[in-house]
């Protein structure tokens, strides 16, 4: 079974079924699909469904013309949310999101009740990877247990492995199919399964088992968390001593070897940086271990917001006016420069802590036209601004949030009563300009 399986993959005979059709779901479609590969889509969202099976794209950097190309001429993408043509299908790439819950645990939810539609249509031969970040031991402690109750065993029956995604949305260097990707197996045919589809379209990297594939993943953005940590809280000290901290780093990093240039901001974004680290400090507790250096990191990098908050206090303070009652814009939204993606934006916070101190906050995003509910802000509903000078003349404080390549920062800082930096898009001192 495990050589017709791979003899299948050489042929494009198999089938892939990608669950989640998200900012890594897509993607990867994209990149079997450029491979020959047919590819099944299933996502509960039937929004995204529907705009999928008319070629209509909702990520920026997934072009229409390419979608319409596989959906309706050569026909290899299909979308549904009907789970019963997982049947249908060879592979299950699991790409779901894994969000904290209220009080930063773990929530699997979205992976486990997709494990459990996968445990009604699993049948002798399919292959089961988890692409989605998560802590060391999901794929054997939590996903299978949940096949296994089918009857049907690992390794024997079915295969099961865990293979991490590292999509990094906006990125002009790397993409889905240049970054290499790690695979792993939970037994040795496992791993060979796993290995010989993803290396159609990607480098691969084997790894002994799901949970070093999994801690692999958390060790990645966990380092990232932590140093970035260290530049916000040195950030903060160097603002008391009214050192510049952009022009330090910018010092330290023309040393060849030895040093990693990482940057403050506001706040962290996207759906791993800010999480992960939290899915390995709550695994610690189960073998009564104390991530004490993770959840530092994690405590100054929330704390971000606030300084900014307290920044656009002293910068309004320093020409007689207050947070309440004078009038915020947030120049970006989107969590990073160049993209289309929300989620975990520290704007989301900013935009709260700003409006309970009094002030009317609008925004402007090109990429983001508009943002409705999101998982901390389930009532929030807003719309950017339609930009021009007079509009930014408007407003007492413009806070850069995102430092977006398609803004016009000359014109915004002629416009601009005050602005507040929180990027260091204005590296040249000025009067009208802070930094946070």
């Amino acid at each position: 079974m495990k050589n017709k399986l791979c003899s299948k993959v050489v042929a494009r005979e198999a089938v892939i079924g990608i669950i989640g059709l998200g900012y890594v779901g897509l993607p990867l479609a994209r990149e079997f699909l450029k491979e020959g590969f047919k590819v099944c889509g299933f996502d509960v969202d039937l929004n995204k469904v529907e705009m999928l099976k008319t070629g209509q794209s909702y990520i920026k950097h997934i072009q229409d013309d390419f979608l319409k190309k596989h959906v309706l001429e050569t026909k290899k993408l299909t979308a549904t949310s009907d789970f019963a043509r997982l049947a249908d299908v060879d592979y299950i790439l699991v790409c779901v999101p894994t969000p904290l819950g209220k009080h930063r645990n773990p929530d699997l939810s979205y992976v486990l009740n997709s494990t459990r539609s996968i445990a009604q249509h699993l049948r002798t031969g399919h292959v089961v990877v988890l692409e989605s970040s998560t802590y060391p031991g999901t794929t054997e402690d939590d996903m299978m247990p949940i096949l296994e109750a089918t009857g049907l065993k690992v390794g024997v029956d079915y295969y099961l492995g865990y293979s991490p995604e590292r999509e990094d949305p906006g990125n002009k260097d790397f993409s889905t199919g240049t970054i290499p990707k790690i695979v792993s197996g939970v037994t040795p045919d496992c791993l060979e399964v796993v290995d010989c589809l993803y290396r159609e379209i990607v480098t691969t990297v084997r790894v002994s088992t799901p949970k070093v594939a999994e801690a692999s993943k958390i060790l990645e953005n966990t380092y990232r968390a932590v140093n970035i940590a260290m530049v916000n809280e040195l950030k903060m000290l160097f603002d008391r001593m009214g050192i510049n901290v952009w022009e330090v780093i910018d010092a330290a990093k023309s040393k060849p070897f030895g040093f990693q240039a990482f940057y403050p901001g506001p706040g962290l974004g996207g759906h791993c940086i800010p999480i992960d680290p939290y899915y390995l400090t709550w695994k610690a507790k189960e073998y009564e271990f104390t991530t004490r250096f993770i959840e530092l990191a994690g405590e100054i990098n929330t704390q971000q917001p606030y300084f900014v908050v307290q920044k656009a206090g002293a910068a309004l303070n320093q020409h007689n006016k207050s947070l309440r009652g004078s009038r915020i814009l947030l120049l970006g939204v989107a969590y990073k420069k160049d993209i289309d993606d929300v989620r975990e934006s520290p704007a989301l916070t900013l935009h709260e802590l700003i409006v309970k101190q009094g002030a009317l906050v609008d925004y402007y995003d090109p990429f983001i036209p508009e943002t409705g509910p999101h998982r901390h802000f389930p009532g929030m509903k807003l719309r950017s601004i339609v930009y021009s000078p007079a509009a930014i003349a408007s407003y007492d404080l413009v806070i850069v949030v995102t430092d977006h390549s398609s803004f016009a920062y000359d014109e915004i800082l002629a416009n601009a009563q005050l602005i507040l930096d929180t990027r260091n898009v204005y590296r040249l001192a000025h009067e009208k300009v802070f930094k946070a």
